[in-house]
């Protein structure tokens, strides 16, 4: 089994988008990509447009690569609607577009799959799923919130197997600060962990010191319990600057179980550029 993080947040833009090869199949997740509209009262740097754009081709480069695509829900950086073609062929799973879903959620699913119509090989409810393609099983969870709360929706993790190999996808978890989010995660008992990590840029705002703490808690949970070996965290930590300091305790855990903790671009041996968390700086360098 090969993971590759194609677009993430310590890369430069909003994304989870992640390709998984074994012998049996090519799956990719969440082929999306996208930017804070603002961030420090700023739009997006001319530099974050540029990377967007190399991040948005990439991810149509390794969905032509893929024969199956796993949609975890419908926020923008997750599933984009505005290639439909690029799906042609493909066996999409997707999140339940009608139950435990948002009202925002609900509509853009509804026209997602509108102007799917006749493009894709097959279209699947993804929500709890076993599936099999050869020796490679995936297992799809119950929806679990999007974050703290249903304001936001609800999303699906995503195990995949082969043999000895492992990894789990959270999606957007928001942590894990909850009990069924983090128990999908034990029980699956995955080497290779993709996070996305408590919202810590918006601390006392969006998101509470309790959840923070909760998070912490239950990764350093993970760490102990699990046969985890490489433990990804990314996405909304990484719009955080002083994200190290803040999971401080779950690298200290990381080290006293030999789990290597690190964000999405030391995972795929490239730059860390948090180019959001980021983008005062980059408007004052012009």
């Amino acid at each position: 089994m090969k993971v590759e993080l194609i677009a993430c947040d310590s890369t430069g833009t909003r994304s989870m988008a992640t390709f998984v090869r074994t012998r049996d199949v090519r799956i990719i997740i969440d082929p999306s990509t996208a930017l804070g509209p603002r961030r420090y009262g700023l739009p997006p740097h001319e530099l974050e447009l540029k990377r967007l754009e190399e991040h948005w081709n990439s991810i149509k480069v390794f969905v032509e690569k893929a024969e199956v695509v796993i949609i975890t829900h419908y926020h923008y950086d997750h599933h984009n609607p505005r290639e439909p073609e690029i799906f042609k062929g493909k066996k999409l799973f997707i999140k339940d577009p009608k139950e435990k879903i948002n009202y925002s959620q609900k509509r853009r699913s509804s026209y997602f799959l509108e102007i799917l119509e006749g493009i894709p090989e097959s279209i699947e409810i993804a929500d709890g799923r076993e599936i099999n393609f050869g020796k490679t099983f995936i297992k799809i969870s119950e929806p679990v919130y999007h974050g703290t709360n249903p304001k936001l929706g609800y999303v699906l993790e995503v195990y995949i197997e082969r043999g000895r190999k492992s990894f789990l996808y959270t999606s957007d978890v928001e942590g894990p600060s909850l009990e069924d989010q983090t128990k999908f995660i034990l029980e699956m008992n995955p080497k290779i962990i993709y996070v996305d990590g408590p919202m810590s840029y918006m601390l006392g705002y969006r998101y509470s010191k309790k959840s923070l703490e909760a998070s912490k808690e239950n990764l350093i949970k993970i760490i102990r319990e699990t046969k985890v070996k490489e433990l990804i965290l990314d996405h909304h930590l990484l719009r955080d600057l002083n994200w190290r300091e803040r999971m401080k305790e779950v690298f200290e855990a990381g080290e006293e179980h030999g789990v290597r903790v690190l964000c999405g671009a030391e995972f795929m041996n490239r730059k860390i550029e948090m180019l959001e968390a980021l983008r005062k700086e980059l408007y004052e360098g012009d």
